[in-house]
């Protein structure tokens, strides 16, 4: 999905970077084409990394989502911190069967969020999260 974000920004640029001045200022012009080109050949590399780089993990008190290619960040979201679970899914999300996951605490800055699950493992996930979320903080 992100892929075609890309190719459908770059390509367009690409056409318009080379062909309007290649026209109008002759063929050596159409040389400005290659920057962009370049960019979604960069991009197309980097998101495959990117996406590869997301994990999570159900553990016994809590969750843990690790993400970065660069920069790795992990993030441990303890079940009974959570206070709402959801489940969302844009137009071009769910073009290509896809859901995202959404953890909110308490914290302002917690960026719990697990992009890319199949609709099915999202919801499997919330279920299963809420109810141990309930579970955990029933003794507070």
């Amino acid at each position: 999905m992100r892929r075609l974000v890309l190719l459908g920004t770059l390509l367009p640029l690409a056409a318009a970077a080379g062909a309007l001045p290649g026209v109008l200022a002759g063929r050596v012009w159409w040389l400005c084409a290659l920057p962009p080109l370049a960019a979604a050949g960069w991009g197309w590399g980097a998101l495959a990394r990117n996406w590869r780089s997301w994990r999570y993990a159900e553990r016994a008190d809590d969750l843990l989502i690790t993400r970065g290619v660069l920069w790795r960040e992990m993030t441990v979201v303890p079940y009974g911190r959570m206070q709402l679970v959801e489940v969302t899914s844009g137009p071009l999300e769910r073009r290509y069967g896809l859901a995202r996951l959404q953890l909110h605490t308490a914290a302002a800055t917690t960026d719990a969020t697990i992009p890319g699950l199949t609709p099915q493992e999202a919801e499997r996930l919330r279920d299963r999260l809420t109810e141990l979320g309930e579970a955990r903080s029933a003794g507070l």
